[in-house]
């Protein structure tokens, strides 16, 4: 289907350049094939592919090098690919072109935070909430309080994570980060009651079933243990990490 829509686009363009002498017709066939070639590349991102988005999407740059969106992303294409400093320039020059662009500098936050610059990122998340206009500020939110729990500033950090479940209570990164947070700061009572809560709304989620289970381990509670363990092998994708964590804790606690 993307092929035969990319062989409409080109084709399109090829005739209008055989039959029309107009410089205005011509440019704006290129955008539009442009557009094409960006659209393709976003459709892949958002399936995962990101080695195939990354090639469109520098395919397209190469025919509109001043859009701030197919920069921001071709910056999300680079961290598909874990290369955060390509990501951090994309992100960069996407707010040069567009200084009020909310999603790029929360992403420039996110790729800052992935290279453990905490003192980059907290401001980048910062000015992102200062928009009253951004409509997900979960994400930024959320991404505060990683930045927080690392830093290790735990009631900064349960502060962030609260908000952000506050904003949307079935945000299982927010919950995640929450139950890290007790964990870590070693209020595994509060992890374990939090946990069992989150786990009413969000029944078939691996990853705090794991959370759960690290809790009951810290306090001696195998059977419950591996019982949570063994929720994580039900619902966390087949031989994913999560998956093989729970496979080897499974082992050890026999």
């Amino acid at each position: 289907m993307k092929q035969a829509l990319m062989w409409a686009v080109l084709s399109g363009f090829l005739i209008s350049a055989c039959t029309s002498s107009s410089t205005t017709s011509l440019r704006q066939d290129d955008a539009r094939l442009a557009e094409a070639v960006k659209i393709q590349g976003e459709a892949l991102l958002v399936q995962g592919d990101y080695t195939a988005a990354l090639s469109r999407l520098l395919e397209a740059r190469k025919m509109i090098p001043d859009d701030p969106y197919l920069l921001n992303s071709l910056g999300l294409a680079y961290m598909g690919k874990k290369r955060d400093d390509l990501a951090v320039s994309s992100f960069e020059e996407a707010l040069d072109l567009k200084p009020d662009y909310a999603e790029a500098l929360n992403n420039l936050g996110a790729a800052y935070l992935r290279q453990k610059k905490w003192d980059l990122a907290i401001p980048a998340f910062e000015k992102v909430l200062q928009d009253l206009l951004y409509p997900t500020p979960q994400f930024p939110l959320s991404n505060l309080g990683r930045v927080y729990l690392e830093k290790q500033n735990y009631q900064l950090a349960e502060s962030y994570f609260l908000q952000a479940l506050d904003v949307m209570p079935g945000f299982v990164t927010a919950a995640h980060g929450l139950a890290q947070v007790y964990l870590a700061s070693r209020q595994v009572e509060a992890a374990i009651d939090f946990l069992t809560n989150a786990l009413h709304r969000l029944p078939h989620t691996a990853i705090l079933y794991a959370d759960l289970a690290r809790a009951y381990e810290a306090i001696g509670h195998t059977a419950r243990a591996r019982q949570a363990w063994k929720k994580v092998r039900e619902y966390a994708r087949e031989n994913s990490e999560l998956d093989q964590t729970a496979r080897k804790r499974l082992s050890d606690l026999d």
